[in-house]
């Protein structure tokens, strides 16, 4: 079989290189916090993440191996092509959405994770059920890319599967638990220059096989397949808006993209970083659009001869990743329905798609090139998986539901504590699930179904309670369960019109229903929110039903004040003094007296407040 001397050692040094940055970041920057907010250094970097280091942090978190290997698999395939490539343009939105209308009051009220503005409107119950999506997006993307990297690296060195997956899940592990966002930070830039070269230098060699006809003729006329651009067939218009919408909105409710917002210095930056990221996705995106349109244009010749090189390395990864010989293209092909490839390509869904990370027919360059690229960009994404599923638990479960008196040296523990157990079970997952990815597939449709609706509501709806939240939750678990899902054979409950029934008997909707659900999910929340007021302070139902204190108590003691609960004799959150969105926060400055849908720059009230 074939051995690559020089991918072995190119893997070695990047592994090193990381590992050296991410200590490295982490001893820098192992003053900061020592006042006692060491916890809050770590989750959010001290607040003092600059443009550069950030606008790389951010870039590197959207544009991992998901996103460079699914936009690549979309163009490639036959029928659907650039125009089902949706990450890119997706993804760029999701984060000018966010920058234009969530960065903003998010950062200036001083918050430490995304769930924060949850537990204080909502309490701490509903906190924890938001706590829920929110972990299985962060864990199964962990483990998924861990199986996807860990297939690629196995096949480069020629060890087993199961040791480079653990190999890989230690190296992000370690540098995340000693430096927290410090580390994951400086490693994103390392990891987002890695990303850039080594695609850019794989391009020349695969545009220049004599296989690979020219790009511009296959885009718009059909040679060895249907062209590349692609294009939108009548029935599908609505799927597409679906998945789109599900990109762009479902995108913003995610721990990974506010811990970067909220490392800001301010909240200014906050959105210029957003700003940012969205070019920079969008520049990353080129190349994984070119590999795909190379694919595109590649005759059997180069591709399908039995001993290209590249071909080896293909195979290698499908048997590795699957178990069993097979065509690795034929299974990708199979494996994408209309009412689904767009989204499978924004991440390579399945252990088939983690194959296609070796697709391109490039011939005979070594691996070191794309291989290369393809491991930053998959480690960049883990590691800020693994500390924003911690970070939350630490914080919002641990700290502010049942350990409100908890020292600082304590959290921290806890979040490390926390750091090697999710990695753990990430890397568990990725050696023993079986669908993983159908599983963050799942998870990351409820992100945008549950946390979203709730996350508007939150921030500029005034007036919802803790009952309108709950109920909206439950409806719109019920009703994306209830629809279906073709990638892990759950058949349908509700037949919304235009589903049809493909050639694997597997019922595929292509009504809108991710989006209805999440709208529903947004209108009850408010609807029950409102009922619910009015009952209460109406004196249609008495108080002691008011069982959550959402409505009726004054002093609930689900409310939050900083880090502890209010108390029946505390004081009310509107007596509290703002937060200075520019300087690092002690977690007794947590939350402000705005109330969540506010949206001001708090400065100049900091330093009235400080000399009344």
């Amino acid at each position: 079989m074939p051995f690559h001397v020089e991918g072995l050692v190119a893997i070695i040094v990047f592994y090193l290189a990381i590992l050296f940055v991410g200590i490295w970041a982490a001893w820098r920057t192992k003053n900061t916090g020592s006042d006692g907010d060491r916890s809050e250094a770590i989750i959010v970097g001290g607040r003092d993440i600059g443009l550069l280091v950030g606008g790389f942090t951010m870039t590197a978190t959207w544009v991992g191996g998901g996103y460079i290997n699914g936009t690549a698999e979309a163009v490639y395939v036959p029928g659907y092509g650039l125009a089902w490539a949706q990450a890119p343009i997706g993804y760029a939105l999701s984060l000018v959405v966010g920058g234009l209308f969530f960065a903003k009051p998010m950062r200036s009220k001083g918050y430490v994770t995304m769930l924060d503005p949850f537990q204080q409107i909502y309490g701490k119950r509903m906190g924890g059920l938001i706590f829920i999506p929110a972990l299985m997006g962060e864990m199964f993307w962990a483990a998924a890319i861990f199986s996807a990297l860990g297939a690629t690296i196995s096949v480069i060195i020629d060890i087993n599967i199961n040791i480079s997956v653990i190999i890989s899940a230690l190296i992000a592990i370690l540098y995340t638990l000693v430096g927290g966002l410090y580390s994951v930070a400086y490693t994103d830039v390392v990891q987002l220059f890695c990303i850039f070269l080594g695609l850019w230098i794989s391009v020349p060699f695969a545009m220049s096989h004599p296989a690979v006809t020219d790009i511009g003729i296959t885009a718009v006329h059909e040679v060895y397949q249907k062209p590349w651009l692609g294009l939108i067939d009548t029935p599908d218009i609505y799927t597409w808006l679906d998945n789109f919408l599900l990109l762009i909105l479902g995108g913003i409710p995610w721990q990974a993209y506010f811990q970067r917002v909220l490392s800001s210095s301010s909240a200014m930056y906050a959105q210029v970083l957003s700003f940012l990221a969205a070019f920079g996705c969008l520049v990353m995106a080129l190349p994984a659009i070119l590999i795909g349109a190379i694919g595109a244009s590649t005759g059997k010749t180069g591709f399908h001869s039995q001993d290209t090189e590249q071909l080896w390395w293909m195979r290698m990864i499908y048997i590795k990743t699957n178990g069993s010989e097979g065509n690795p293209l034929a299974s990708f092909s199979k494996c994408f329905h209309p009412a689904s490839v767009q989204s499978r390509g924004v991440a390579p869904r399945g252990r088939r798609s983690a194959m296609h990370q070796t697709r391109t027919p490039v011939g005979t360059w070594p691996p070191l090139r794309p291989h290369k690229g393809r491991s930053a960009a998959v480690m960049s994404s883990a590691d800020s998986s693994i500390l924003s599923a911690s970070s939350m638990f630490a914080r919002n479960i641990y700290q502010l539901s049942f350990r409100q008196s908890a020292s600082d040296k304590e959290i921290v523990w806890v979040m490390r504590i926390t750091i090697f157990l999710f990695g753990a079970s990430a890397t568990a997952m990725a050696l023993l699930a079986k669908s993983v990815y159908g599983l963050w597939y799942l998870s990351s449709d409820l992100v945008y179904i549950i946390i979203f609706p709730q996350l508007l509501c939150v921030l500029f709806i005034k007036g919802t309670n803790t009952y309108g939240a709950i109920a909206g939750y439950l409806l719109g678990v019920l009703l994306r369960i209830t629809g279906g899902e073709p990638y892990l054979y759950l058949q349908p409950l509700i037949f919304y019109p235009g589903w049809y029934k493909d050639d694997d008997d597997i019922y595929v909707q292509r009504f809108p229903f991710k989006t209805l659900a999440m709208l529903t999910s947004f209108f009850t929340n408010i609807a029950v929110s409102y009922l619910a007021k009015y009952l209460f302070e109406s004196g249609t139902l008495p108080p002691k039903v008011d069982f959550l204190d959402a409505v009726v108590a004054k002093y609930s003691k689900e409310n939050m004040d900083k880090t502890t609960l209010v108390k029946n004799d505390n004081i009310i959150l509107n007596e509290l003094a703002p937060v200075n969105p520019r300087h690092s926060l002690t977690l007794s400055t947590t939350f402000t007296n705005r109330d969540a849908f506010s949206d001001i720059d708090s400065s100049p009230e900091v330093s009235n407040a400080e000399d009344n």
